[in-house]
């Protein structure tokens, strides 16, 4: 069964269950209600016949009885409502009885009605005279009356007792009438009722279908799909939750997109960087089996294949750190001790490749300048920083400095080489990216990785690398080192030492 019959059901369930019991309720609270109401009119029609019909004795003032012409006055009136009456004196005798109705008293009820209370009662009786409302007689077989037994004193002494009362299907007949108004009422509020749950339930599957369409669209790949939702229910929230899941698979998508391409770039640049030093070595290794090779020229090119296989060797190196790196696997000792001492060996074994490509390596910081980082990753923070503006500086100047600043000390690195656009450098950290793709060669870096390694360690450190670059003027690298206090500290081993001069 659908969702809409079955919610249908259930809102119908409900009302019928609901209507059932008020129904239940409606009757019996009818019943007790006419009953009551009938047994209120018949005492009023008792009192009036009391006051109507009873005489005193003018001297004594004492009951002197009852006018047999207004009693039966009173009985022909009442008699064309279907109302009967006897009367009795104390001693239990009748005095008077409308259409032959003639009820028997018990002796409960007699004591009762000595006691001053009225009684209320249903009985059967037998047939009796009764006259219609056109005034025509008949004879009323046993049937079941409702009636009340009244008592009457008069100077504290019970004079008289009127018996009074009607026929039951008098009174179901006016229950019929209203359980008949009840179940048209019930009917029309059923067919409300179903039109109204037919809206309802048509309303929420309505969303619901366009969930489970919208869900369709998305495993065929659709991720454009957007549900409206205003926050009024749990619908809204089940489709503010699904547009947010589109999001995510539609940002994965394309994370998963990118990733294969800067995946195909990897192997494309991995093969590029290796088939170089691969085709030197076996040429070289050709030449050398074939002894096409000159006997003078055999160690330059033992030394040509040796260069060319450590830099495979650092090539692999390389990779295989930075993998390290980025999943968290290396453990680092951070320690305070001063920047300045390393900073200044760095120059001195950086400065003859400077001046092999006619640049001017200068160092300004002060004499002692602490920072708090793991000591040999430093180094190849910085290592690689300097070596990468060495690389695309020709006949400039790189300068080194650093300072304190707050929370931490920062290291500046600045060249007057060949700059980078504004794409180059967003794109500077990828792996064996290089700023100038026609330069893939030893000249300009020999695998792209040293950025991208440079990076990842400064983030572990829990620091901050920049670079503001402006093409063909220049390239500046900023690099912040947390102070103990700032620095995280998941994942580090950290030792407290006095700082001091590096061991080289």
């Amino acid at each position: 069964m659908r969702l809409m019959y079955r919610q249908m059901l259930g809102f119908v369930a409900v009302i019928l269950s609901l209507m059932a019991i008020l129904t239940v309720s409606f009757i019996s609270v009818t019943d007790q209600t006419i009953y009551q109401s009938t047994w209120r009119q018949l005492t009023k029609y008792s009192d009036s016949l009391v006051w109507d019909s009873i005489r005193y004795n003018p001297k004594t003032n004492d009951f002197a009885g009852f006018e047999n012409s207004a009693l039966s006055s009173n009985a022909r009136l009442l008699s064309r409502q279907d109302v009967h009456f006897a009367i009795y004196n104390a001693a239990k005798k009748e005095l008077y009885a409308s259409n032959g109705f003639t009820p028997k008293l018990t002796a409960s009820d007699w004591k009762h009605l000595k006691n001053g209370d009225i009684v209320k009662k249903k009985a059967d009786y037998p047939a009796f005279r009764r006259v219609n409302v056109e005034g025509k007689e008949s004879y009323k077989t046993s049937s079941e009356m409702t009636l009340i037994i009244h008592p009457y004193f008069y100077k504290q002494k019970l004079v008289a007792i009127v018996t009074i009362g009607t026929f039951v299907s008098t009174i179901r007949q006016n229950v019929k009438q209203l359980l008949k108004n009840f179940v048209f009422a019930f009917l029309l509020a059923l067919l409300v009722a179903l039109v109204i749950s037919y809206m309802i339930a048509r309303s929420l599957t309505k969303r619901i279908d366009k969930l489970n369409t919208a869900t369709h669209l998305v495993a065929q790949g659709n991720y454009q799909v957007h549900l409206d939702n205003k926050n009024k229910d749990e619908l809204d929230e089940l489709s503010a939750n699904f547009n947010q899941m589109v999001g995510s698979l539609r940002a994965s998508r394309e994370e998963i997109r990118l990733q294969e391409e800067r995946r195909n770039q990897f192997m494309a640049d991995a093969a590029h960087e290796m088939r170089t030093p691969l085709t030197t070595i076996n040429g070289l290794l050709e030449g050398l089996a074939y002894d096409a090779i000159p006997e003078e020229d055999k160690m330059h090119s033992i030394q040509l294949m040796q260069n060319d296989t450590k830099r495979l060797i650092r090539l692999v190196n390389d990779n295989l750190n930075y993998e390290k790196i980025r999943t968290n696997q290396i453990s680092m000792e951070r320690k305070v001790f001063d920047a300045a001492a390393v900073l200044e060996n760095l120059r001195e074994q950086l400065c003859k490749k400077a001046a092999a490509n006619k640049d001017e390596l200068k160092l300004v910081v002060p004499d002692s300048i602490p920072v708090y980082a793991d000591y040999d990753r430093f180094v190849q923070i910085m290592f690689n920083i300097i070596q990468n503006a060495i690389q695309f500086t020709t006949g400039g100047q790189i300068t080194i400095s650093a300072q304190r600043v707050a929370q931490g000390t920062e290291v500046k690195v600045a060249d007057t080489g060949i700059g980078m656009t504004e794409e180059q450098v967003q794109n500077i950290w990828e792996r064996f990216y290089k700023a100038d793709r026609s330069r893939m060669n030893s000249q300009y870096g020999e695998s792209g990785l040293g950025m991208a390694i440079v990076r990842q360690l400064v983030e572990l450190h829990g620091g901050k690398i920049d670079v503001d670059s402006t093409y063909g003027q220049g390239t500046t690298f900023t690099v912040f080192f947390p102070d103990r206090d700032y620095a995280p500290t998941t994942g580090v081993n950290t030792i407290t030492t006095t700082m001091h001069k590096p061991v080289y």
